[in-house]
C-alpha cells in the first residue's frame, strides 16, 4: 500500500468536532477512491460504499425525502448485510457527480452529524448533464493530486530518518554529501520519467520495468481522452483533445513554453480554442501558469488570462504523450536541448502545483528578463528559476536587486545547495519537494 499524505488530512477531518461532509476532489486515477477505502477499512467497524457509475440503480436511495433516517433505511434495504450504526460507520459516495440528489443530500448528512460521510468523483467541475452545485457551508474539501516526490521516496523504501536529514540540509542550507545528493538525483530522474499516478508508481515499485510503466501511462492517457470524448460538449470534444495532446510539443519541443494555439493547429487562434483550455482546466486535466506584468503582491492583480503555460496535472500523462526513449534519456541523464530544460521546468511546476500553489511567470520583452516560475507564500513573492545545469541566474539576480520587497529567490539546479549574497538560494532539483 502506497503511503499518502492525504491519509493524515482525512484523520484530522474525522477527529474534528462538528465536522461537515468531506468532498475529495482531483483528477481521475490520482488515488481518491483507494485512499478512502483503505482508511475506512482500517478505522471503522462498518463501511458503506456507493459508486454511482458502477451501481446507478442506487440513485433510488435519494429519490424520496432526503432525511437521514429515510436514506439510512433505504441503504439498509439495499445492503442488508451492513450494520449502519451511528458513530461507527463511514458512508462513501464515489463518482457522486453522477447523482445530483446525492450531492444535495450532503447538507442533511452534515446537519444530522451522526455519520461520517465522504464523497468523491472526477470531473466535478464539468456541467455536462446537470447543475453540479454543492451545499456550500456544509462540506469540507480535500484536493487529491498524484504522488509527489516525497511519497515516491516512501514507496521506494527510503527511511523517514533519511528524509528528515534532507529536510535538515534544507533548513540549515548545508551542502549535501555528494553520495546522498547523487542518489537523490537518480531517484528524482526515475520519478520524473514515471510520474506520480499511483498505478504507475506501484507498477514501477513492483517490477522496476519501464516498459510496463510505459503501457500503464499510455492506458491512463487513453482514459483521459475517453473522458474528453464522453463528457465534453460536441463543440469541444475534438478541440479539447487537440489542445491536450499538444502539451508535450508546447512544453518539451520549443524553447518558448508559452501555450501557442498555432501548435494545436496550423493557423489556430485563441478565439477558436480558448474555451477548450477552460474545459480542460475545469476537468482537472491541466493547470495553468499565467504571465504577470509586475512582480508585486498580489500577483493575481497583474496576471494575464490570455498569456499562459499549460501543464498536465501529473508527469505520468506528459510522459505518455512522448516516445518511450524520452524516459530512457531522462533516467540515463542523457537528455539534451530544449527537452532537458523543459522537462525540469515541468517537474518543478508539477511539484509546486501538488503543494497547492498558484503558478505565475514573468517575461519582459524589452529587458529580455524572464523568471520561470513565481509563487506567493505568506504574503511575499518568491521568484524561481530552473536550470538544467548550474548556470548563472542573471534574471533572478536582477529581479531581487530591483525589487526591495523580494528578499530571496530559489534556483533549482542539477547540483548542490548554496546561498549567494544576492539572495539566491540554490537547491538540487528534488529539494522542491521539501520547501
Amino acid at each position: 500500500m502506497l503511503k499518502r499524505k492525504a491519509t493524515k488530512f482525512i484523520k484530522k477531518w474525522v477527529e474534528s468536532k462538528n465536522k461537515k461532509c468531506l468532498i475529495v476532489q482531483g483528477a481521475r486515477q490520482t488515488g481518491k477512491t483507494y485512499i478512502v477505502e483503505r482508511f475506512a477499512e482500517e478505522n471503522y467497524d462498518e463501511y458503506v460504499e456507493i459508486n454511482f457509475k458502477q451501481m446507478p440503480s442506487a440513485m433510488d436511495i435519494f429519490s424520496g425525502d432526503l432525511t437521514v433516517d429515510n436514506m439510512v433505511m433505504a441503504m439498509r434495504f439495499r445492503f442488508p448485510e451492513k450494520k449502519i450504526i451511528p458513530g461507527k460507520t463511514m458512508i462513501f459516495f464515489d463518482e457522486i457527480q453522477e447523482c445530483q440528489e446525492a450531492i444535495t443530500s450532503l447538507k442533511f448528512w452534515a446537519i444530522d452529524n451522526r455519520f461520517d460521510v465522504i464523497a468523491s468523483g472526477s470531473l466535478l467541475g464539468i456541467d455536462y448533464k446537470r447543475a453540479s452545485s454543492y451545499p456550500v457551508g456544509y462540506v469540507d474539501y480535500l484536493k487529491m493530486y498524484g504522488i509527489d516526490f516525497e511519497e515516491f521516496l516512501w514507496g521506494m523504501g527510503i527511511s523517514d530518518d533519511m528524509i528528515k536529514n534532507l529536510h535538515g540540509y534544507l533548513e540549515t542550507k548545508s551542502v549535501i554529501p555528494e553520495v546522498i545528493n547523487s542518489q537523490m538525483m537518480n531517484y528524482y530522474r526515475q520519478y520524473i520519467a514515471i510520474g506520480g499516478m499511483p498505478e504507475v508508481v506501484q507498477k514501477y515499485i513492483d517490477t522496476k520495468d519501464f516498459r510496463q510503466v510505459d503501457r500503464i501511462q499510455g492506458s491512463l492517457l487513453q482514459g483521459y481522452l475517453y473522458d474528453i470524448a464522453h463528457y465534453a460538449t460536441s463543440e469541444e470534444k475534438v478541440k479539447a483533445e487537440k489542445c491536450y495532446l499538444s502539451l508535450a510539443k508546447q512544453l518539451l519541443d520549443k524553447e518558448n513554453h508559452k501555450f501557442q494555439y498555432k501548435e494545436v493547429e496550423h493557423g489556430g487562434r485563441a478565439q477558436k480554442y480558448f474555451s477548450s483550455i477552460e474545459w480542460l482546466l475545469r476537468a482537472d486535466m491541466v493547470h495553468l501558469c499565467k504571465l504577470v506584468t509586475d512582480v508585486r503582491f498580489d500577483l493575481d492583480d497583474y496576471s494575464r488570462d490570455d498569456f499562459f503555460r499549460a501543464y498536465t496535472t501529473d508527469l505520468s500523462l506528459l510522459m505518455a504523450m512522448k516516445d518511450f526513449s524520452l524516459k530512457q534519456r531522462i533516467v540515463e541523464n542523457t537528455i539534451t536541448g530544449n527537452s532537458k530544460g523543459g522537462i525540469f521546468e515541468c517537474a518543478i511546476a508539477d511539484a509546486l502545483y501538488k503543494k497547492g500553489y498558484q503558478l505565475y511567470f514573468y517575461k519582459n520583452e524589452t529587458t529580455r528578463k524572464e523568471i520561470d516560475v513565481i509563487i506567493q507564500k505568506d504574503g511575499k513573492v518568491v521568484p524561481i528559476e530552473v536550470k538544467s545545469g548550474n548556470t548563472r541566474a542573471n534574471s533572478l539576480k536582477a529581479l531581487i536587486k530591483k525589487n526591495k520587497d523580494i528578499s530571496f529567490g530559489y534556483k533549482f539546479v542539477d547540483g548542490n545547495i548554496g546561498v549567494s549574497e544576492d539572495g539566491i538560494i540554490t537547491l538540487p532539483l528534488y529539494m522542491v519537494a521539501f520547501i
